[in-house]
């Protein structure tokens, strides 16, 4: 039912999603061909959004250079990192990920929505992440997979532009479901009307002010803590993260590879994996986070830290979180006790990690999307 709504509500790319029923990957000047058309606003008002993500991350960049050559400090560019790798990853795994996409926990309040949301800078427009992430979990690593590890590293660098945008052309009722992924996040949808004008639910004037504000806010509270030092050292600093989610899903995928480690990743339905840097620092274990994607936390093992399900617990101390779902009992249960059983017998566990139990990454994004969006006939 849902499974051909995720698979129509993105943007086709000019070379498809596959050739004579399989995935393709296309050549890197067919991604480049593309990626200007969506970048050429001369063609197209709705190229907007794909625009905006470069040039919110582009604007970081005179900060940087203000840092370097007028305020370099060496304590501040430490705090700068700090911020961006840890910081900046938690808070969007927390807002972006756990919350927006999968809807792992409910906020008690829109306060508490507001102040996760505004919690660091804002970079990524909730709908250029949550309906392409959705997608991503039904269709991992196949023809449709906005940032298939298959289809190069270029391929899913470029993805915001390329393959995560909605389409043009959605009809009033798959519009209809595409607001209510998001309406949830405290984004203001356009018409239908908007939408055929601008090319998306989110509006141009809105997602600027909202951004300009929170950037205005953020500088002033550093600046007033240490400076200009300060404040250019963590927006310039922010870059890094900023290009550096570009190339996730990559890494996290193995760059195309099957670098499964037994006893580390358990999920063997897609090629994913628990990377301990990036685990370390946001808590996105991802191997562990597509077997079970509507989790509170994805940091099941003892020495897997992390650090968005600590600020999840955080705001649910302070009253801010009145449900949230959580998936490690049953981990443990279902996937490591038996792994280690098995280990201490010297038995060979085949197939030990696609127990019936899995809450696999496709059955969820699509159980996720059914409950969220129920399939209504297009007119």
């Amino acid at each position: 039912m849902s499974a051909p709504f995720l698979h129509r509500v993105l943007e086709t790319p000019s070379y498809g999603w596959e050739r004579d029923g399989a995935f393709y990957k296309p050549t890197t000047r067919e991604i480049m061909a593309h990626w200007w058309t969506r970048m050429n606003l001369f063609q197209t008002r709705k190229n907007w959004l794909p625009v905006t993500g470069w040039v919110w991350t582009l604007a970081l960049a005179p900060f940087l250079v203000l840092f370097f050559t007028k305020f370099f400090s060496w304590t501040y560019l430490f705090v700068g990192l700090a911020y961006a790798l840890v910081g900046l990853g938690t808070v969007n795994i927390m807002w972006l990920h756990r919350y927006c996409t999968h809807r792992a926990f409910a906020f008690s309040h829109p306060f508490y929505r507001f102040v996760i949301r505004n919690l660091t800078l804002r970079l990524v427009p909730e709908e250029v992440y949550v309906v392409s992430h959705h997608v991503h979990h039904a269709f991992t690593e196949q023809a449709g997979d906005p940032y298939n590890a298959y289809g190069g590293r270029l391929y899913c660098f470029l993805a915001g532009e390329l393959h995560q945008p909605i389409r043009r052309d959605l009809s009033p009722s798959d519009y209809k479901r595409v607001v209510q992924m998001v309406d949830h996040t405290g984004v203001i949808p356009n018409s239908y009307e908007q939408y055929q004008r601008w090319g998306s639910v989110c509006h141009p004037a809105r997602l600027y002010a909202h951004f300009a504000l929170n950037w205005a806010f953020w500088y002033g509270a550093f600046y007033l803590i240490g400076g200009h030092s300060l404040a250019c050292a963590i927006f310039g600093m922010s870059a890094v993260w900023a290009i550096g989610i570009r190339d996730f899903n990559y890494d996290a995928h193995g760059c195309g590879k099957d670098k499964r480690v037994d006893g580390v990743d358990f999920n063997r339905k897609d090629i994913s994996i628990n990377q301990f840097f990036a685990g370390t620092v946001s808590g996105e274990w991802h191997n562990n986070h597509h077997m079970f994607p509507g989790g509170v936390r994805s940091g099941f093992l003892w020495w897997q830290l992390d650090t968005a399900y600590g600020l999840i617990l955080l705001t649910k101390l302070f009253g801010g979180i009145s449900s949230m779902r959580d998936y490690k009992s049953r981990f443990v249960e279902r996937y490591v006790v038996p792994y280690q059983e098995a280990k201490r017998k010297g038995i060979a566990l085949e197939n030990a990690n696609d127990g019936d139990d899995a809450v696999t990454s496709r059955e969820a994004a699509i159980a996720e999307v059914e409950t969220i969006t129920p399939e209504t006939s297009s007119p």
